[in-house]
């Protein structure tokens, strides 16, 4: 080997975290920046080999997410064409029936999905609203699906309610780096989100917790959001990468787009840091191209949402969605299967 190849090996080597006292890996935003800074096939190769370490690169799981309560949300989030005061065209619903609910999941089911996310527009729910989610909860439950909920910030006690209805999974998103979040919201601080994880790891539900990029951050401020996650105590099992969807009526409506490398760059520092995570390509899939998704799941994305609708924005038709795994010889993960 030429002493220019080793060099350059020697160079780029794959930066390592610090130690916590008690053993645990703590990430520095430094060393996930150096990670960002990587040649993109080295970054890529890096990513792969931690992504075939744990999982099987050729299968993607496949979930669902339904709006079951939209609208007239009392938060100012930058992004969210739910947000109450937005003129976005969004009309408030109330909470869906269990009925409705047991429809749309046994759909869901039917074209593949093994997860079944619900979201509520709410800042945080009242107690009725929890006693009605968990009847939703139960509902889909019984199907044999894995569920998962996202309803804003929970009080004490509340995540213990969902849980014992049969809730796998709560999402609540820490949306960017702490340096970045009060440019996006100003309603909430970035404790009352760690808060909420808190309470939810303590019920024995498992997280559901990442980001969005393209908001107007700086890579930095990306490597600061994936530092976040990954050193959650401990990192989610379940890692949503959003790339931004602009909606007009919102203060992002006009904000520049993202470099489709640096959301992938992103995907595959995100599997380097949180090795066992599903890292999910969330919000944002309708406007890439299938290039761009098959790097990401080079990259280390292992799971989409599957459907018409990401809430109340759009995604990829679900034909779309299989005939692009075909074409890469990949396919839907299996319940449970890594």
């Amino acid at each position: 080997m030429s002493t220019a190849v080793e060099q350059n090996i020697i160079l780029h080597r794959t930066p390592t975290p610090h130690m916590k006292r008690d053993g645990a890996e703590r990430w520095s935003v430094d060393a996930i920046e150096a990670l960002f800074d990587l040649p993109f096939p080295e970054l890529m190769f890096r990513a792969q080999t931690v992504h075939r370490e744990n999982f099987d690169p050729t299968r993607v799981e496949f979930a669902t997410l339904l709006s079951v309560k939209t609208g007239g949300c009392a938060e100012d989030c930058g992004y969210c064409p739910q947000a109450a005061r937005y003129d976005t065209g969004v009309e408030a619903s109330k909470l869906m029936e269990p009925a409705e609910v047991l429809v749309a999941a046994k759909a869901a089911q039917a074209a593949g999905a093994t997860r079944f996310c619900m979201g509520a527009a709410w800042r945080s729910p009242k107690e009725r609203d929890i006693e009605k989610v968990a009847e939703l909860i139960r509902t889909v439950k019984a199907l044999g699906l894995e569920t998962c909920a996202t309803l804003g910030m929970l009080e004490d006690g509340q995540a213990q309610t969902l849980q014992s209805a049969g809730l796998d999974y709560y999402n609540h998103n820490l949306d960017s780096a702490p340096d970045f979040y009060g440019d996006i919201i100003t309603t909430r601080n970035y404790q009352d989100r760690l808060d909420t994880l808190a309470r939810v790891r303590s019920a024995g539900v498992k997280v559901c917790c990442g980001g969005i990029v393209g908001m107007g951050e700086t890579r930095r401020q990306r490597a600061g959001l994936v530092a976040e996650l990954a050193n959650l105590t401990p990192y989610p099992e379940s890692v949503p990468i959003n790339n931004l969807v602009k909606v007009e009526g919102t203060p992002l409506a006009n904000q520049a787009d993202l470099d489709p490398f640096e959301f992938v760059r992103t995907i595959a520092v995100a599997r380097i840091t949180m090795p066992t995570a599903r890292v999910r390509l969330s919000a944002g899939r309708q406007q890439m191209g299938d290039g761009v998704q098959a790097l990401c799941f080079l990259a280390g994305a292992n799971s989409i949402f599957y459907g018409d609708k990401l809430l109340i924005t759009g995604n990829p038709d679900t034909g779309a969605d299989v005939r692009l795994l075909a074409r890469l010889g990949m396919s839907r993960s299996a319940p449970g299967a890594r």
